[in-house]
């Protein structure tokens, strides 16, 4: 748990863990590298392999959007973050075959702040983009709010 939360502090402080600042890579990114970490830590990898882990885990979820249907965290992001703890186990995996990340973690985290600073204000947990936007969406927008 030390690790993890470790993993979350470094990100939080020089990135972010909030999909309305940094779109989804920042919320199921972040709690991938944190998994993924963690993970490594609890089967005995050293800390360069947690670093790894927390990389590869993070690298993969670079640019990944924030789009809530209706603003609500059902669709997608429940199922995104299902995909994420699959991200971490792999990640974690591959960290304690020696598999490493070209790029450091802390230059992954600050990938990810430039990215998320990048991404569109309507892609970053508004609703206003992406899949919230589409005609399936406003269906169910308008049966659960009343909204067109």
């Amino acid at each position: 748990m030390f690790t993890s939360a470790g993993i979350g502090i470094v990100i939080a402080e020089n990135a972010s863990i909030s999909g309305a600042k940094g779109g989804c890579q920042a919320e199921c990114g972040s709690a991938a590298a944190m998994a993924a970490g963690a993970v490594v830590e609890m089967a005995g990898g050293t800390p360069m392999q947690v670093s790894h882990a927390l990389a590869l885990a993070l690298k993969s979820t670079l640019g990944v959007v924030c789009d809530p249907v209706a603003g609500l965290v059902e669709v997608p992001c429940v199922k995104r973050n299902a995909f994420g703890a699959v991200q971490a186990l792999l990640a974690a995996d591959m960290a304690l075959a020696d598999i490493t990340s070209v790029i450091p973690a802390d230059e992954v985290i600050d990938a990810m702040h430039q990215i998320g600073l990048l991404i569109p204000k309507s892609l970053r947990e508004t609703s206003e983009a992406g899949l919230a936007k589409t005609p399936t969406a406003l269906q169910i927008e308008k049966r659960l709010h009343g909204k067109e």
